[in-house]
């Protein structure tokens, strides 16, 4: 039987981490999953967890009160699901969808942001694996942007 720390080992955001710091996170870690349809969460909610995707997909939108959703991107299987500060308290800056049923692990913040703030290490390892995407997402959000609003 795979276990989650096991599972949690084979996701692409821990490759390369150090067992010391996998079984950091993995104190941290749980699985749950999503029916299609179902918000993983909503914009303004407070993000006090981020999801490694492990099977399934997921929307990235936002949408203005009343408005049709705007996707911006689509998350696969290895990929993950985080706010804008995923180390810090902060709130979610989209809404995030499942499209078809969904398998995550789900990580608490707090839980790892006191870890981090014991271990820099650790502390480092994260934001070094959250900043390329970061960055990456940006890019994508701003091309999809650019694609929207100019065609006028």
């Amino acid at each position: 039987m795979e276990t989650l720390e096991h599972i949690l080992a084979a996701h692409p955001f821990c490759s390369g981490l150090a067992p010391e710091r996998l079984r950091l996170l993995y104190g941290c870690a749980r699985n749950c999953r999503f029916d299609a349809g179902q918000c993983l969460h909503r914009a303004c909610e407070g993000a006090d967890k981020f999801f490694l995707i492990r099977h399934g997909r997921v929307a990235l939108e936002i949408a203005e009160p009343g408005g049709t959703p705007f996707m911006f991107a689509t998350l696969e299987e290895g990929e993950i699901v985080f706010a804008g500060e995923p180390m810090s308290p902060c709130s979610w800056l989209f809404d995030a969808r499942a499209i078809e049923p969904t398998q995550a692990i789900s990580i608490d913040t707090a839980c790892l942001r006191g870890k981090c703030e014991r271990d820099y290490r650790l502390g480092y390892e994260m934001m070094s694996r959250f900043l390329p995407i970061l960055a990456k997402r940006l890019h994508a959000a701003r091309l999809q942007l650019l694609d929207v609003y100019g065609k006028r």
